[in-house]
């Protein structure tokens, strides 16, 4: 059961669950796993649950890029390997998967924030592309990988801002730099994948495009939820430049999860899952901002907002993600609905603000993790 009183979490088939947990765990539990990206919001969070699953973990970033960040106030670095180091440095890269020796990759490493990267296209292309080009590179030379998965983005697909859910077939494409770096990376994947993880090698690699990420543990600039919160700590109106554009809105752990599953998949050896993944909400949590900023005020029980949209270089309004190649294939679903997802968010971020840090808020993500996977289930 949840810390969290706002929360009801409905039984789930034992059966169900136990089949999901239960490979996640037999796949993971003493491989060694070498995960770029560590150090950010979903690093973080994807680091913990692999050290709960008994992984031995080897992460590989740059130092956390906002103050505080979820890697330090958890002390994540004290349940795994942390090495710090940039992943357009290969020299760099090679000789920390060389020091791991990896039977997983987990690439998340990335420059993630769409305004950011129109002030730094250059640096946006580097870091998702040829990141993307060099962790690639050292994976296939390193003959022990047995399962790669690329952390791409909903935000690879030409977007047409039509009320369509993108599916994994349709061309990649981008207005702003970030989403033209995050097609890319789908082409380079692509382009690795039949060049050289063919049916001759034993590296089975996949993508993975998540939609909107929310959660505890969130400080990033220019992403809502940490706008809220630092709205209310400073006892602001938030401002909003976007307020109806729609996201496919989903918990950290709901992506993080389908990774795990994905990876498992390949880990397994289905040499049919070595392809691109949708994994995104339901449609009924595909909300505007303005109605997730609504929810998490009225949750949080205080805060008002305006709207101030000149001044913002351009922004997708309409994105949608479909999920049905992940339902129907990987028999992989959405666990929480938005109501939940903002509840558990608002949650931890209380909890943080009434002072939990260290091995508390450490043991306090887990217990979410806990819960969460509680709800996975496996249905064919």
């Amino acid at each position: 059961m949840s810390q969290y009183p706002l929360l009801y979490w409905p039984e789930v088939s034992p059966e169900s669950n136990l089949i999901m947990q239960g490979r996640i765990a037999q796949a993971f539990a003493g491989k060694r796993v070498f995960l770029t990206g560590h150090t950010g919001f979903k690093g973080s969070w994807l680091s913990l649950w692999l050290a709960e699953l008994g992984a031995d973990v080897t992460g590989f970033a740059l130092a956390p890029a906002t103050d505080p960040s979820l890697f330090e106030a958890a002390d994540v670095a004290s349940r795994m390997t942390s090495i710090e180091g940039d992943i357009r440095d290969i020299q760099a890269l090679g000789d920390a998967m060389d020091q791991c020796r990896p039977d997983v990759v987990l690439h998340l490493a990335a420059q993630a924030l769409v305004p950011y990267s129109y002030r730094q296209p250059v640096e946006t292309f580097a870091s998702n592309v040829m990141g993307t080009v060099n962790v690639l590179e050292c994976v296939r030379h390193q003959p022990g990988v047995q399962a790669c998965v690329v952390v791409s983005s909903d935000k690879c697909y030409e977007n047409l801002e039509q009320h369509k859910h993108y599916a994994e077939s349709d061309p990649m494409g981008g207005y702003d730099p970030y989403s033209a770096s995050k097609g890319c990376t789908e082409l380079v994947v692509s382009s690795y994948q039949r060049s050289f993880f063919t049916e001759t090698q034993n590296t089975l690699v996949a993508s993975a495009r998540a939609g909107n990420v929310i959660g505890g543990g969130d400080w990033a600039e220019d992403r809502l939820v940490p706008d809220i919160v630092r709205a209310l700590a400073r006892g602001e109106k938030l401002v909003l430049r976007n307020p109806a554009a729609v996201r496919p809105w989903q918990h950290v752990l709901e992506p993080l999860a389908g990774y795990l599953w994905l990876a498992t998949r390949l880990l397994e050896g289905d040499r049919e899952f070595a392809e691109g993944w949708n994994f995104g909400p339901e449609p009924a949590s595909e909300l505007t901002v303005e109605n997730l900023v609504k929810i998490a005020l009225d949750t949080w029980g205080e805060g008002a907002y305006e709207v101030r949209s000149e001044g913002h270089p351009h922004e997708a309004q309409l994105l949608q993600l479909s999920i049905e190649k992940a339902r129907q294939r990987l028999a992989w679903h959405p666990v929480w609905d938005a109501q939940e997802t903002i509840q558990a968010t608002v949650g931890w971020y209380r909890q943080f603000q009434n002072g939990l840090r260290g091995a508390a808020l450490r043991e306090q993500c887990i217990r979410d993790i806990e819960s969460y996977a509680a709800r996975m289930r496996y249905d064919r």
